[in-house]
């Protein structure tokens, strides 16, 4: 049951840390490659989650001070080949618990040089050296009583735990090989400055980022607001939360609008280099439609009273679906209520 919770753990919190960084992700990927993709998008999701799985399965859970035991560092280097020559020795080698412990210390690492090669085009050497750190890292982490929190180490340094891991992460880069060159590493465009196709898939990433941009931005106004009126003491604002909430809301919509009245694009618009143009309303007004039938709706209806908020935002969801992947390049509810079309941010203004 530990080992579910602190893998949950990882899962939530590497989601929250991938909807905080989406939206920058996505726009340094469309600068550096051109493109991403949904199984690209999936590894640095699975990434992010391992970074977050590594220390809490070596960290956590955090005991209470006075219930602590103090363990002794093992300084033994290669003690892991006695370990494994007993295990072979006695039989029953994959239920042996000295096997297994070594197996682990060897496949938590193995993501790490796989990652490193997929994602950051970088090979054995950099796996090595970044296996290496993090190893050790964690192992001083874990001498030092959490650098100092406790008055001891509650968890045991294992000299040999830094050889194990090192030499998982360098595993994972070898086994990184069987992925075609083309799909490792930041493989830059040869012309960042030539307009792209624009896609159906590339307009649901701008939405994409734009719904949890706005998210992440409205809970993150509201739980400050929340704070700082715990701090300043008051208690039925907190308690009702309404001033959080509104705060929240306010703050996203009006962040989405003045970026895309000052642009004419959102911020999801801009991170994928997506523009509406042309139509026959004035500039600044169908700059405001565009806001208006795009994010800025969805906050808007969010904040619709009497309990009726989750379902008339789901229904503008799905109305917003629908029109992406039935309207001409995705144009959407903003291409046909502002009758513009969709084009890469690069291309030429005709005269």
């Amino acid at each position: 049951m530990q080992q579910l919770t602190l893998g949950l753990l990882a899962i939530g919190a590497g989601l929250v840390v991938g909807v905080a960084l989406f939206v920058p992700f996505v726009a340094i990927a469309y600068r550096r490659r051109g493109r991403l993709s949904p199984g690209r998008i999936l590894l640095w999701v699975a990434a992010v989650i391992y970074f977050w799985a590594i220390w809490a399965y070596t960290l956590l859970p955090l005991p209470e001070t006075a219930d602590i035991s103090c363990v002794s560092p093992s300084l033994n280097v290669f003690a892991f080949v006695d370990d494994l020559s007993g295990a072979l020795s006695r039989g029953h080698l994959l239920t042996d618990p000295a096997f297994l412990q070594l197996a682990l210390n060897v496949v938590l690492f193995v993501p790490l040089g796989f990652f490193l090669r997929v994602l950051g085009g970088r090979g054995i050497l950099v796996a090595l050296a970044v296996g290496l750190a993090v190893s050790a890292l964690i192992e001083t982490t874990q001498v030092t009583g959490v650098w100092g929190i406790y008055p001891c180490a509650y968890r045991m340094f294992d000299v040999d735990d830094l050889l194990t891991n090192t030499l998982g992460a360098v595993i994972g880069s070898l086994i990184a090989l069987i992925v075609p060159a083309r799909h490792r590493g930041f493989v830059k465009v040869a012309d960042p400055g030539a307009p792209r196709p624009v896609t159906k898939w590339r307009r649901f990433l701008a939405m994409l980022s734009d719904y949890l941009g706005a998210f992440f931005v409205a809970a993150t106004l509201a739980i400050g607001t929340q704070l700082l009126l715990i701090v300043v003491g008051a208690d039925e604002l907190v308690q009702a939360g309404i001033l959080a909430s509104l705060v929240g809301t306010a703050g996203a919509a009006l962040l989405w609008l003045v970026v895309t009245l000052a642009s004419g694009q959102t911020i999801g618009d801009l991170a994928v280099r997506l523009e509406y143009r042309g139509g026959p309303l004035p500039e600044m007004l169908a700059r405001f439609v565009r806001w208006l039938a795009g994010v800025g709706g969805y906050i808007l209806l969010g904040a619709v009273p009497w309990g009726l908020s989750g379902i008339v935002t789901s229904v503008y969801l799905l109305a917003a679906l629908i029109a992406l992947f039935t309207t001409r390049a995705g144009r959407g509810l903003p291409g046909l209520a502002s009758r513009r079309e969709l084009v890469d941010d690069r291309t030429p203004v005709e005269e």
